[in-house]
């Protein structure tokens, strides 16, 4: 089967309704789009899916819901006004700018010229300012990450909670950077979604921490459908690290544009706590955290011989809209029916799919067909499956073909057996193999939770 192309998905998603262009009317804005009736469902399953592993199904994990706008002073000894910036260059011929660490051979992408600026830091970080009154004061951040409102409330947490070490703080949102060049439809976006944990640990364990969380993210990405052979995982170097890690894995994915980053998995070590908080004078703690005035809350954690530690940190951190296009990605498949016949399928793990029964009549206008499809779909809602949707065409064939494109694992048609026979019965056809089965509408319940728990 060859490789999935980007034009292909982005043709599929504008026209099944997964993502559009931000904007678009109006010609859109780059780096920006918008998640549409069914990309918003794929979105909100591969989340939910996230944290039904991270949080649900663990006992080392709690969860945080933080705000967007952030204190200018978090970020500053967090250092990321100091340092969160991209090298940027400009093309004194076409006028394009660009990150000089994305040129090939030191040439404008765009005209091949060579005659390029000095790069110079651009701070990637979104500024506003709070208030009524624009100035110095009141100035504060999109934040860049979720990563950092979680080191501020850790005491609450672990006050709140009386945690122990090791354990957690998972975050879904969304964050803001200001890319030099968003490319790559939502790989490299300026508005997106981060899943993280900050997993905290005791010094001195961060390693094995490190590795483990390292294979229970592989194994996560391989039950969402991933192949394991399109994951790569990528040490970076000591010198690419950045500022606050001690060691970092990328989990790389074969994207439609290349392999890039999935998700990275971070070792934080005790940079953020430490520079968050004054503990390391006040509690004599062994540590590299600067002393901070304007914060005084002790951001540490007795440990099992009741000694103050500011613990470690291991951050696996996924971007959701990479999460969306891996999927997509590994789910495109175009099949040859024979006889010139093909069809496109979205071959979606039946977890993640926006939709998981389609509801078919044979015959639209029937009011009898038509109100067996309304009792059936109360009644599948019910079971907690998911999306039950009634697909109202009158159309057979291309509502089968709309349900493959979009990854519906069940349609359930409604003909007029189902009205004439005893027992009632309705047809059930798999998305994959597009088998057909006959099941009585009083078994039907128990074969959808059987069907969705496998």
């Amino acid at each position: 089967m060859a490789a999935t192309q980007m034009e292909q998905l982005v043709s599929l998603c504008k026209r099944r309704g997964f993502i559009f262009q931000n904007s678009d009317i109006y010609g859109g804005l780059q780096g920006l789009y918008d998640y549409g009736p069914l990309g918003v469902e794929l979105k909100n399953n591969i989340k939910a899916a996230w944290w039904r592993a991270m949080v649900y199904e663990r006992d080392d994990v709690e969860g945080l819901d933080a705000a967007i706008l952030t204190n200018r002073k978090v970020l500053h000894y967090s250092g990321h006004e100091d340092t969160f910036s991209d090298p940027m260059v400009d093309c004194k011929k076409c006028k394009g700018r660009f990150r000089a660490d994305h040129l090939t051979d030191g040439k404008c992408p765009n005209c091949g010229s060579t005659d390029l600026t000095e790069p110079r830091p651009f701070n990637l970080m979104f500024k506003t300012t709070v208030g009524p009154v624009v100035d110095e004061d009141n100035i504060a951040y999109l934040r860049p990450e979720t990563a950092q409102a979680i080191f501020t409330q850790f005491k609450n947490v672990v006050d709140s909670t009386s945690r122990k070490l090791p354990f957690g703080i998972a975050q879904i949102g969304k964050s803001f950077r200001n890319e030099i060049t968003p490319k790559n439809f939502i790989f490299r976006v300026r508005e997106f979604e981060q899943a993280e944990l900050e997993f905290f640990v005791k010094p001195g364990e961060d390693e094995k921490w490190h590795e483990e969380w390292k294979n229970t993210r592989i194994a996560w990405w391989v039950e969402q459908g991933l192949k394991r052979e399109n994951i790569n995982i990528y040490v970076t170097p000591k010198e690419d690290l950045a500022h606050y890690a001690k060691a970092c894995i990328d989990l790389e994915y074969k994207f439609p544009h290349g392999v890039e980053e999935l998700e990275g998995i971070a070792n934080r070590t005790d940079y953020d706590l430490g520079n968050h908080s004054k503990a390391q004078n006040e509690l004599n703690l062994t540590s590299h955290c600067h002393e901070n005035k304007e914060s005084t809350t002790k951001l540490c954690i007795m440990d099992d011989d009741n000694k103050w530690v500011v613990p470690f940190v291991i951050e696996p951190s996924m971007g959701v809209d990479r999460a969306v296009l891996a999927v997509l990605t590994e789910g495109y498949t175009e099949e040859d029916l024979g006889n010139g016949n093909s069809r496109i399928v979205l071959k979606l793990k039946k977890h993640l799919a926006p939709i998981k029964v389609a509801i078919v009549p044979l015959k639209k206008n029937s009011p009898e067909i038509m109100a067996k499809c309304h009792e059936l779909k109360k009644n599948l809602m019910k079971l907690g499956i998911g999306r039950v949707a009634l697909e109202n065409t009158g159309n057979i064939g291309k509502a089968y073909r709309r349900h493959d494109e979009i990854g519906t694992p069940l349609c359930l048609t409604v003909d007029f057996e189902t009205l004439e026979q005893s027992p009632e019965s309705v047809t059930l056809r798999d998305r994959d193999t597009m088998e057909q089965v006959r099941v009585p509408t009083a078994e039907l319940a128990q074969y959808l939770r059987d069907y969705f728990a496998q």
